[in-house]
């Protein structure tokens, strides 16, 4: 097997420049409670990221117009076949090499631990952006979810263990072997691992609603104020995790803490409300807002985090209630 890192490929962070960014249009009406709404939750998030990167949005042939009329002029449509709309956990993660070449991550796929044994258009959608991405393709060795993992793009890296190492995907894998590929795959040093914390997410806790780096050394992490909140216990965890831990350079972290929004409920059943689940474009911040007290708090943290970029409110809950959000719907294509 080829390993990225034999070739001086490396994941980047999410704030280098892009090229592009990788959308697919809302298509599984298991998924999504309000299709409509999804539609037009999508193409806002669109419309928002093409005011500073060029966006392409796939969809399945037959969805074409619909989603060219909802997104408008400014965001690209590309024909293919996909079986649902979430170009973070079943696109490439990109690499680059640091010498104008691109590359990517092709991590095998099995819906979230076979939630659903099909999606076989999902299955190949890594291999066709790449193809049109024309960066180099190498195949992993464990089934992941790109929303699984974060990268300061100096070697360290955030993930879960509850999805990592969760036997619905690798029974029998271990955080040695685990790390031994994200080494080679993506060029890590460090893996820092943290725990799922959020009650209700079918991913089985991606760490993309939990906590990301907004620059070296500093990290962006989701906590919970109400100590009789079932999220106040496993995030305080993870806050533990990140206050002793320190990056592939030996720095402590710095951590920017952000409140949950209030609880969030779909028919019922909590929903994974997340500032953390934003997407950094060139020059921008889309983040999803919840018509909440905590809002406002949450803009006001990423606009110092990011002073040099636009931070943009969306609506987030059309999305949360399909169980993902901005990053989860986004795939980031880096400037080689």
């Amino acid at each position: 097997m080829d390993y990225p890192i034999d070739y001086g490929y490396r994941m980047p962070p999410e704030w280098s420049p892009h090229t592009r960014c990788w959308m697919a249009w809302p298509c599984h009406e298991a998924t999504f409670p309000d299709l409509f709404a999804a539609r037009n939750a999508y193409a806002e998030v669109a419309r928002a990221i093409a005011r500073f990167e060029p966006v392409t949005m796939i969809a399945n042939p037959e969805h074409i117009a619909d989603a060219k009329m909802r997104c408008g002029d400014r965001v690209e449509l590309l024909a293919l076949e996909i079986d649902d709309s979430w170009t973070r956990d079943t696109g490439p993660t990109y690499l680059v090499d640091g010498r104008g070449s691109l590359g990517g991550v092709d991590w095998p796929f099995n819906n979230y631990g076979e939630l659903d044994p099909d999606y076989e258009n999902d299955k190949l959608l890594a291999r066709r952006m790449l193809e049109r991405s024309g960066g180099r393709r190498f195949e992993a060795p464990i089934i992941l979810e790109g929303g699984a993992i974060h990268t300061d793009g100096q070697g360290t890296l955030l993930t879960t263990e509850n999805v990592v190492l969760n036997p619905n995907r690798n029974p029998g894998l271990t955080k040695a072997d685990a790390e031994e590929v994200f080494h080679a795959h993506l060029g890590s040093e460090r893996v820092i691992w943290l725990d799922k914390a959020l009650d209700v997410d079918s991913t089985d806790g991606h760490v993309d609603n939990l906590a990301c780096f907004v620059r070296p050394g500093v990290v962006a992490a989701l906590v919970a104020e109400d100590p009789a909140d079932s999220h106040y216990a496993p995030l305080r965890e993870n806050l533990k995790r990140l206050r002793h831990a320190k990056d592939a350079s030996g720095r402590p972290l710095e951590i920017i803490e952000i409140s949950q929004p209030d609880r969030k409920e779909h028919k019922g059943v909590r929903v994974c409300a997340s500032y953390i689940n934003f997407y950094i474009a060139n020059g921008g911040i889309v983040l999803p807002v919840f018509d909440d007290p905590a809002d406002r708090p949450a803009i006001e943290a990423l606009e110092r985090a990011f002073p040099d970029r636009v931070v943009v409110p969306v609506p987030g809950i059309d999305i949360v209630r399909s169980e993902g959000c901005i990053h989860c719907i986004t795939q980031q294509e880096p400037q080689p």
